[in-house]
């Protein structure tokens, strides 16, 4: 069986020859992986059994300095606009809105959002994700941040929350802005025949959603839902994966509704991995489950291996899982945590 023969087995809900793994590393994991191993391939290195692709990156960004009176030292701005103050973690930084301040929609309809439709950005997905075919491997889209993220990281967590609220028109135009560029992004992943597009917004909290389930159906339901028939309609049996951290219960029949396959992480902090497998795991896959705020960075290697096993044995049951961590990995991860994972998958995950 081939890794991408496995893992489109697995997450269409069907039993492969063993559950396929994912392994995600913060740059201070990276180093300690080179350091143990004298690799810098962790991909291979751990036999996972796909690749990401993405669109290149802009060879120019736009001009955001006007947007940043007070422009921190030593910030750095995305092509979204968003300046980013490095924090006491190369991947944790401050971020700075560059609509934070504006009062009218004319101003966001004047906001110079990125071009991903130039060529140079997309004309390579077709020979890449082919390449990745011929290896055996799956070819995976990513485009997390769909439409939520990067709403409320160019208006301001607190200002957009307002906005959908008592400022309707500036939160609809701005989301509107957003799901047009990933409606783009989406139908040329779709027409590059990667097996599965990763979209996500991180829409829940430790123990309840960031905003009630009415709002998210008003707001992100649609939109998303849109996204995903593009698409579908393009690639029928392309599968579409949601990541969002946090407690979402309410709204999994919602997702399921308009087209998700796969749910990520599972955070077994927030959610019940093995109660969700009950009710969904018909209609819905699963991947992650493994905790990386209690099991991977706390655990013993022999408590990482029991976790591992029984959440191959309770939510892997006939397919439809793909066991990961469910966030990167922090420096704080003991090496021998990370190796448990890998040979409990490895020693408990074949069917």
């Amino acid at each position: 069986m081939t890794s991408r023969e496995r893992i489109l087995i697995a997450l269409n809900r069907r039993k492969p020859d063993r559950v396929p793994l994912e392994i995600k590393m913060t740059p201070g994991a990276f180093e300690m992986f080179k350091e143990k191993t004298g690799s810098t391939d962790f991909r291979s290195y751990f036999n996972m059994d796909f690749r990401e692709v993405e669109f290149n990156e802009p060879r120019a960004i736009n001009d955001f300095f006007g947007y940043f009176p007070d422009f921190p030292s030593g910030a750095t701005i995305t092509e979204w606009g968003i300046a980013q103050v490095s924090g006491s973690m190369p991947n944790y930084h401050k971020k700075i809105s560059p609509l934070s301040k504006i009062t009218s929609i004319k101003e966001i309809e004047e906001y110079p959002f990125p071009d991903f439709k130039a060529n140079y950005r997309h004309q390579h997905l077709e020979k890449e994700v082919e390449g990745y075919h011929e290896s055996g491997l799956a070819a995976v889209a990513f485009m997390e941040m769909t439409i939520f993220e990067r709403a409320w990281r160019i208006r301001g967590m607190e200002n957009f929350m307002i906005d959908m609220v008592l400022n309707q028109g500036i939160a609809g135009v701005l989301l509107d802005k957003i799901t047009e560029i990933s409606l783009f992004m989406v139908r040329r992943f779709a027409e590059s025949d990667v097996d599965i597009i990763k979209l996500g917004d991180d829409i829940g909290t430790q123990e309840a959603m960031i905003m009630h389930p009415d709002m998210w159906r008003k707001w992100l339901k649609p939109r998303l839902a849109k996204v995903i028939r593009v698409a579908k309609k393009i690639k029928p049996k392309v599968l579409i994966y949601y990541h969002t951290d946090g407690f979402i219960e309410p709204v999994i029949s919602d997702l399921i509704e308009i087209g998700v396959d796969i749910l990520n992480p599972v955070q077994p902090e927030c959610m019940d991995p093995v109660k969700l497998k009950k009710k969904y795991g018909d209609r819905l896959s699963f991947w992650g489950t493994i905790g990386t705020q209690t099991t991977m960075p706390f655990g013993t290697p022999d408590g990482v291996r029991k976790t591992t096993k029984y959440m191959i044995e309770a939510v892997g049951r006939d397919g439809g899982l793909l066991i990961a961590p469910t966030h990167v990995l922090e420096p704080d991860v003991p090496w021998e945590n990370i190796l448990a994972f890998v040979d409990a998958v490895h020693g408990y995950g074949y069917y």
